[in-house]
């Protein structure tokens, strides 16, 4: 299990959190929820929050109001490799009917050119996940890791994005970069195909997609990054935030639209390990802010 892991995927549901974290963890290997949390006095009321680990991913989810909808422009790949999993196939199989359960096919669970089975499927909550079978002879990839589409005013920008990434976080690098070649109109030949990278040792994915897609980046999944010091929450809040009116209780969201939430990483201890008085205060004092101040934080922790 990854226990240091620095960029955490965060989802927000309308009421569904607790029951989505069960769910998903019911589905996976080696999943169990962690926490859970309730904040009051919310500007959505009281907030339900959920930690959990899918097959040694972790991620938070919130109950926090019908605000945000997912939408296929993030989604979760789901590497099911012969060369870990001797029953790879079978267990897709299985992954796949669970999901598919209220769900709605986007690609049905098939044979493509770039592996002997894929499908991607939105689930009953709306949350998209693209599983295959991978090639067992490729560079190992962790089970599960989030995907960007790149679509409609930001479509083109896949190649880009990753490089400006690559260039803030640490401990990052490039993998695989497979370009549309001529001939996939509307896709424009040279754009960005499929990617996959490393940012704070996680892999990600990322495409470019021209075809006609009604949606686009928003904050029903943001990334949050964990920091160390002030100094840390600092460098990422300066490098991403674009979008002034974004900010706000350590949420921003960058130039291509992706939303993210520079967090303390002992916020993360802090609310699991405090009594609802704690928490509402570090709650009241967050809800002010618009980037995170952490002495701020700790002392209404300790007061």
């Amino acid at each position: 299990m990854t226990t240091n892991q620095n960029i955490v995927p965060h989802l927000w549901y309308d009421k569904e959190a607790n029951e989505a974290a069960a769910f998903y963890t019911s589905i996976f290997p080696e999943s169990r929820i962690t926490s859970e949390t309730i904040l009051h006095d919310t500007p959505s009321g009281d907030a339900q929050l959920v930690s959990f680990e899918l097959w040694g991913q972790k991620f938070m989810a919130i109950s926090a109001g019908p605000y945000f909808k997912f939408n296929p422009s993030v989604s979760f790949f789901v590497n099911f490799d012969p060369s870990r999993e001797k029953d790879a196939s079978e267990k897709l199989d299985e992954v796949w009917n669970k999901l598919s359960e209220g769900g709605t096919v986007l690609m049905p669970l098939d044979k493509y050119p770039f592996s002997e089975k894929y499908g991607w499927i939105q689930d009953k909550f709306g949350l998209s996940w693209q599983l295959i079978l991978t090639n067992p002879d490729g560079e190992e990839a962790p089970p599960i890791l989030p995907s960007l589409m790149f679509v409609g005013d930001k479509c083109g920008k896949a190649e880009e994005a990753i490089h400006f990434y690559l260039s803030i976080f640490k401990h990052s690098k490039l993998g695989l970069m497979a370009r549309y070649p001529r001939g996939m109109e509307p896709d424009k030949e040279g754009t960005i195909m499929f990617s996959d990278f490393i940012l704070e040792n996680q892999w990600f994915a990322a495409m470019d997609s021209a075809q006609d897609h009604n949606f686009s980046f928003n904050e029903a999944i943001s990334f949050m990054v964990y920091c160390d010091t002030q100094e840390e929450i600092d460098y990422y809040w300066d490098k991403l935030s674009a979008v002034p009116e974004a900010e706000q209780c350590g949420w921003l969201k960058d130039q291509f639209g992706v939303s993210w939430q520079i967090v303390p990483r002992e916020m993360d201890e802090m609310m699991t390990n405090s009594t609802p008085e704690q928490i509402d205060r570090m709650n009241k004092v967050i809800l002010n802010m618009k980037k995170l101040d952490l002495a701020e934080i700790q002392k209404a922790y300790k007061e």
